[in-house]
């Protein structure tokens, strides 16, 4: 399975992710502070809140350039990104609850640390399972 990842094809889509990723984590980063900061929710709620603002937006991006020609229908491919955001938020907010309440860390320096892992486990569901490029 892991040798489906090394290759070119796959490392390209690796890129596409990791740039649209980049431009939505930095959007959910902004809603993220605002929901704390500016309108008082719990940083864990909030986070959960910014991971699915996000990741909505980045369906859009991940069927049209990420993994573009997917054969599969639009409403299955939307209910099964859903379904790995939930994976991802599920691995976010948990990951994010430990940083912050057993570390000093910055709840926003942990959302960051945290995007990764997240990041990483839903492009391989995303590019296994729901749009079968790899």
């Amino acid at each position: 399975m892991l040798k489906r990842f090394f290759n070119r094809r796959a490392g390209g889509m690796l890129w596409r992710n990791t740039v649209v990723s980049t431009g939505v984590f930095l959007l959910g980063l902004g809603v993220l502070w605002l929901l704390v900061e500016q309108a008082g929710v719990d940083p864990v709620l909030a986070t959960g809140i910014s991971f699915l603002v996000a990741n909505s937006i980045h369906y859009i991006f991940g069927r049209t350039w990420i993994f573009a020609g997917s054969e599969r229908k639009l409403s299955t491919g939307y209910a099964l990104f859903l379904a790995n955001a939930v994976v991802g938020l599920i691995v976010t907010v948990g990951l994010f609850w430990v940083l912050t309440e057993w570390t000093p860390m910055n709840y926003l320096v942990a959302r960051v640390v945290v995007s990764v892992f997240a990041g990483l486990a839903v492009f391989a569901l995303n590019a296994t399972i729901n749009f079968r490029q790899v």
